[in-house]
């Protein structure tokens, strides 16, 4: 088929795609609400660092105890993530909280924390709608790895292990997301894709014949034509 005849096509039945584009706009503003001020979101986010003390140097010649602390410390921080995102260190974050008299339950911290790892170095952020009180749990977490590390790696199996704050916490303003800047626009644009098949299908299905080339192409002969009347 010819470019020409799918304009054609698109031209006999331009109504369906620009209504359904139309219809799905209007649901989406009534849902989405983009004239709504939208409520300030702020993150705070902080690096610490994990590692294990060498071993005593009793045979130098046959390893390098400093590389086998080094790579232990690799392995460890996987298991320390997980535990960072435990429901352990939520309460024990909430506790400090507590007792700065701001009450924050231990389920909340959880849900609103986010890890990440890249070799001994982790990565642990909050988000949280009110500054003030963001700040406060991001210092107590930090505070709660840093001071009472020896007991998670307990857990662990592990010892001579220690976690160093080296960057944060700092606090910002989460900016819109991607999401929610091209979601109404994907919408619609969704809404054309979906009715331009419409089209296409509804004109499969439709057995009418509206041009003397649609005739021909059935192998009859076309005598005449009776012109549209002109309005």
């Amino acid at each position: 088929m010819e470019l020409r005849e799918y304009w054609v096509i698109l031209r006999r039945r331009w109504w369906l795609p620009v209504t359904l584009a139309v219809l799905v706009g209007l649901i989406s503003v009534l849902q989405l609400r983009p004239w709504q001020p939208r409520a300030a979101m702020y993150s705070a986010s902080m690096r610490l660092l994990v590692g294990v003390l060498p071993a005593a140097e009793q045979d130098v010649t046959a390893y390098d105890p400093r590389y086998y602390a080094w790579l232990t410390s690799e392995y460890l921080v996987d298991d320390f993530t997980e535990v960072v995102r435990s429901q352990l260190f939520a309460a024990q974050v909430s506790q400090r909280l507590r007792d700065q008299n701001i009450e924050v339950p231990a389920g909340v911290i959880q849900g609103s924390a986010a890890t990440g790892k890249l070799h001994r170095i982790i990565t642990l952020s909050f988000t949280w709608p009110d500054a003030v009180q963001l700040e406060a749990i991001a210092r107590a977490a930090a505070d709660e790895l840093t001071q009472n590390a020896a007991f998670y790696f307990r857990q662990l199996g592990t010892e001579n292990a220690g976690v160093t704050l080296i960057d944060g916490p700092s606090v910002g303003v989460v900016g819109a997301g991607v999401r929610e800047q091209i979601e109404l626009p994907l919408r619609v644009l969704l809404a054309l894709i979906v009715g331009v098949g419409l089209a296409f299908l509804l004109h499969y299905l439709d057995d009418s014949v509206r041009r003397p080339e649609e005739l021909e192409a059935l192998g009859v002969s076309v005598l005449g034509e009776i012109p549209r009347r002109k309005r």
